[in-house]
């Protein structure tokens, strides 16, 4: 079936940070960019037809700028106000159908950034899958249309008003304040490039797996338990205890004194940012002198991570010219190619545990390899889900074995410290 829509707004704009930092991203990994989209499955309160959640769709569509907002030629943003929406109809499981969805790339000057699918029981709708392409929105954008889709289900339409629009964003940050808060991200990026390494992970080995990029996925109870553990005996938080531990343990690989390390951070700090459906987040710069003891490690990592989460809202052009900069001083390609997002919506909090509970956790540790492709715009990124830790990695730096001892170290370190 097909949903039409007829939204406020049109015209052209460049893209936000936002959209040029995943847009770079999704350049430097096509043709697997496939692996940017990403999906959700809303249950459809009470009994609705296929015509009415359709309805719902169309005017979530028209509410939100950014789902009917895709490139023009000269990679610049496009928003249309009316256009046809493709809604596919089916009785699938609505796991599948999301994986299905989301495992083509999308075409980001011809298609809509968004895919729908409508799962029906007979003649009622049970479950909405939404598939976002990654220009269109991050996780948290995400929520937000489907909370807002939720709303229109529920009531017609939501009681709060809508957020502005990502053309809004991209004039703020053209603008005078915009350009000053981008000043003091590219000071933080200036500084710390002149002492971070080369790269994390640049001794090329002989080991690679075809295809060269893989997954690993780390589920282990007692890392969980640890890491709250921790985060309790030095009062910080269980991601900070992460960071600084995924950082520590990738410095050591190729004998780093400091960790440079990529944070993806939200982005969502500001009030007229709270509610946009858009990408917003970005990679900040966190680094870290990590030969030091563990206690002292944490102390430095909160402040760090702090300026490394205040930079993350820059201007991809500024960084670009800072990198360039430095790459040209030192005579080779600055990059730490080394990524950290903790995907989770809220931190767990620290928590007391005991050496018999760990013991009892570590029995349940099991570790998978869930995904490989060709291509990645990184060699090393650590995602952190209500699921478990995941490395996904170019083997052609750091080859299978080497990936899963790293993953079994964070938790074997994770879980001494607990201890102790």
């Amino acid at each position: 079936m097909n949903v039409e829509f007829g939204g406020t707004g049109s015209g052209t704009a460049p893209l936000t940070w936002g959209q040029r930092a995943i847009w770079e991203a999704i350049q430097n990994t096509a043709p697997d960019d496939h692996y940017f989209n990403f999906g959700r499955v809303l249950k459809v309160p009470g009994t609705r037809q296929a015509a009415e959640v359709a309805a719902a769709i169309g005017a979530l569509v028209e509410r939100h700028g950014a789902l009917r907002t895709r490139l023009d030629d000269e990679a610049r943003q496009r928003l249309s106000a009316t256009g046809t929406l493709p809604v596919t109809v089916t009785a699938g499981d609505p796991g599948e159908v999301l994986a299905e969805l989301a495992a083509t790339r999308f075409d980001y000057t011809g298609e809509w950034p968004l895919r729908v699918a409508l799962i029906e029981d007979g003649a009622r709708v049970t479950h909405v899958v939404l598939v976002f392409c990654h220009l269109a929105a991050d996780g948290l954008g995400a929520e937000v249309a489907v909370r807002d889709l939720r709303m229109l289900l529920l009531r017609g339409r939501p009681s709060w008003p809508p957020a502005p629009q990502p053309l809004d964003l991209a004039r703020f940050q053209a603008g005078h304040e915009g350009r000053g808060v981008a000043a003091g991200a590219a000071a933080h990026w200036e500084q710390e490039h002149r002492r971070i390494p080369t790269t994390m992970f640049g001794r090329p080995g002989s080991d690679a797996a075809d295809p060269p990029i893989w997954r690993a996925l780390l589920r282990s109870p007692a890392l969980e338990l640890a890491v709250r553990q921790i985060a309790r005996t030095h009062a910080t938080s269980t991601s900070t205890v992460l960071l600084a531990t995924v950082a520590r343990l990738a410095a050591a690989v190729e004998g780093h004194p400091t960790a440079a390390v990529l944070p993806i951070v939200a982005n969502r700090f500001r009030r007229d940012t709270i509610g946009l459906v858009s990408t917003l987040s970005q990679e900040g710069l966190f680094t870290l002198d990590v030969d030091r003891p563990f206690g002292e490690l944490l102390r430095e990592a909160g402040p760090a991570a702090l300026r490394a989460y205040r930079s993350a809202y820059h201007d991809p052009a500024d960084r670009t010219r800072i990198v360039q900069a430095e790459s040209e001083r030192r005579g080779a390609q600055v990059h730490p190619l080394c990524c950290f997002n903790d995907m989770r919506f809220a931190d767990p909090g620290p928590a007391a545990c005991t050496p018999e509970e760990l013991d009892k956790a570590l029995a349940d540790t099991e570790l998978s390899w869930p995904m490989s492709q060709h291509e990645l715009n990184c060699r090393f990124c650590v995602h952190v889900t209500t699921e478990g830790v995941s490395l996904t990695a170019d083997t052609r730096f750091l080859p299978r074995p080497s990936m899963q001892r790293y993953l079994l170290d964070l938790e074997a370190v994770l879980v001494a410290e607990a201890r102790s």
